[in-house]
């Protein structure tokens, strides 16, 4: 990647297991307990409180959304 950018590995249940800053042309390592990923734009995750523990819920629109159709 070009960029930096936040990383939280997830288990099954959407629990964050680890959450990395990823620094530019890095790759992560294996998180073998992880089933998904979710990135962001790095120092997201400082600004959305999102720590080790927290539960996620993905959302595909938001209410009064324009572009859901």
């Amino acid at each position: 990647m070009r960029f930096p950018i936040d990383a939280a590995y997830l288990d099954s249940d959407d629990i964050v297991i680890k959450t990395i800053q990823m620094h530019r042309f890095r790759l992560g390592i294996p998180v073998w307990r992880a089933r998904s990923v979710i990135e962001a734009e790095a120092g997201a995750f400082a600004r959305w409180g999102l720590h080790v523990g927290d539960k996620v819920e993905v959302r595909d629109d938001e209410p009064g959304d324009a572009s859901a159709g």
